[in-house]
């Protein structure tokens, strides 16, 4: 049992994401994510959840993850992702859903916004 406790440790990916997107879209985005990628994925019985499962890998027999969204979290407009899984290849996939969930944030043709003076580092240490 030891053995895919510190197999679910080495392999874990628990992060919570912003999104102006509403919880509905970002749950369809997750479920079309993680089918492409051979996941079995849909939504769960709970409201605004959608759980993603696999077969083997690594040490760990079955693979799952679960994405949940919370919709208006601290202002209207604003969607509380929280992801959460565990597997040789399910958590970097999580991560890259990350990754693409944090693109959308800003319009393609917005720049970015520039570096702030705070975190700006002028060569003194």
């Amino acid at each position: 049992m030891d053995r895919f406790n510190d197999e679910l440790k080495r392999t874990a990916y628990q992060k919570k994401a912003v999104s102006r997107m509403p919880a509905t879209e970002v749950l369809d985005l997750a479920i079309a994510f993680f089918k492409e990628r051979g996941y079995r994925a849909a939504r769960t019985g709970r409201p605004n959840q959608v759980f993603v499962m696999g077969g083997a890998e690594g040490g760990l027999p079955r693979v799952t993850g679960e994405i949940a969204a919370r919709a208006d979290v601290g202002r209207p407009g604003v969607t509380l992702v929280t992801l959460d899984a565990a597997g040789e290849r399910l958590g970097p996939a999580m991560a890259a859903f990350h990754a693409d969930l944090r693109a959308r944030r800003r319009p393609k043709d917005a720049p970015a916004p520039p570096p702030s003076p705070l975190t700006a580092t002028d060569g003194e240490g």
